[in-house]
């Protein structure tokens, strides 16, 4: 194994958790849409993650996703609502109370 992938192996990507809010949501949106902190960018992952803050009251995170829909393609968008609700459906992330 080179020491490059080794490196990256034992970094943690960032994951939402059922307890994080719609700012920690957003934020993990805006390190996968920017490649920050660890996490690939991944525009998927981006607006999945934008989708769960909008629904966790994160009014900035509704205007991100909504900007990001407009640079990605149809179907990626589709992918990215799907895993949005498999997190849901999971319970692993709630809707504001």
């Amino acid at each position: 194994m080179n020491t490059e992938f080794a490196a990256m192996a034992d970094k943690t990507i960032p994951l939402p958790t059922a307890d994080m809010g719609g700012e920690e949501l957003f934020r993990l949106g805006m390190m996968y849409s920017t490649g920050q902190g660890g996490a690939p960018v991944d525009l998927i992952s981006a607006h999945m993650m934008f989708n769960l803050a909008a629904m966790r009251g994160s009014v900035e995170a509704s205007v991100y996703r909504r900007e990001l829909s407009r640079e990605m393609d149809r179907e990626d968008v589709a992918e990215a609502q799907k895993a949005a609700r498999q997190w849901l459906d999971q319970g692993r992330i709630g809707l504001v109370a």
